[in-house]
């Protein structure tokens, strides 16, 4: 006959339930699954089904005690890990907006804005759509699958118990900086392209005074950022690609101070 003890019990409850605040904690903060549009009894199923998951294959040598004082750092080191990796992922997408707010503000469209029941903000439609066109892309080319595989793979690299490296968090602060690195490296064709075309507008005016220069200015800048940026989507995907595995790395290596870069 099998006796559990109120200790094995014990264990085997910590033993599920550190793995799940992690992945709680990666859903929280996840750019796709961490908005207002997704219910969290949904993300906390999810962390749930993973969690069920990934405890067979965690090791059973080290003791683990919800109700002590170790407990309480456990839970808020799994907290960090899974957080970075959330943060990690959303700088990408922060990017893209950001990519999109300045391509609309030198198309003029800088007035345009929707309300974004994902954010619970205004957003403009630009920075929008180059959202919702990146998170096509990385579930094309199966972006999903990296990041859950970087999430067990954490348990791997970085038990539970283990000590956190201090330097992880000066890594994401690092990383978070990236953002405007990145953003403007998206938006420079469509930036660059509206500002040979301010450039010749400027000349146009000064040659003939007489030129109504409100009346094709905005068509003019509309009509070549929509065609710059219809041939730029094109180089987006392997840019994306990149990005999106970088930051796949450094979010799981952050917290044991390992940049995977």
């Amino acid at each position: 006959m099998l006796t559990l003890s109120s200790a094995d019990l014990d264990a085997m409850l910590a033993m599920f339930f550190f793995p799940f605040v992690r992945i709680l904690a990666w859903l929280s903060f996840d750019p796709l699954l961490g908005n207002k549009a997704v219910p969290t009894r949904v993300r906390v199923a999810l962390a749930m089904v993973l969690a069920m998951v990934v405890t067979p294959l965690l090791p059973v040598d080290t003791p683990l005690q919800l109700t002590s004082g170790d407990g309480v750092l456990i839970l808020l080191q799994q907290i960090a890990i899974g957080a970075a990796l959330g943060f990690a992922m959303r700088i990408v997408f922060t990017a893209v907006e950001y990519a999109g707010q300045l391509m609309g503000l030198q198309m003029g469209l800088s007035f345009a804005t929707l309300f974004d029941p994902v954010n619970g903000a205004q957003t403009q439609v630009v920075a929008q759509f180059l959202v919702l066109t990146t998170a096509l892309i990385l579930f094309a080319f199966n972006g999903h699958h990296l990041v859950i595989t970087a999430l067990v793979q954490s348990f791997q690299d970085i038990p539970i118990g283990a000590t956190l490296s201090p330097d992880g968090f000066a890594m994401l602060a690092h990383w978070g900086g990236v953002l405007f690195e990145v953003g403007l490296h998206i938006s420079l064709p469509v930036t660059a392209a509206l500002l040979a075309t301010n450039l010749t507008i400027g000349m146009m005016s000064r040659a003939s005074p007489q030129l109504n220069i409100f009346a094709i200015g905005f068509p003019l800048t509309l009509g070549v950022g929509f065609l710059v940026l219809y041939f730029a989507l094109a180089y987006l995907p392997a840019r994306l690609d990149e990005f999106w595995l970088r930051a796949v790395q450094l979010g799981a290596g952050a917290m044991r101070g390992v940049a995977g870069l």
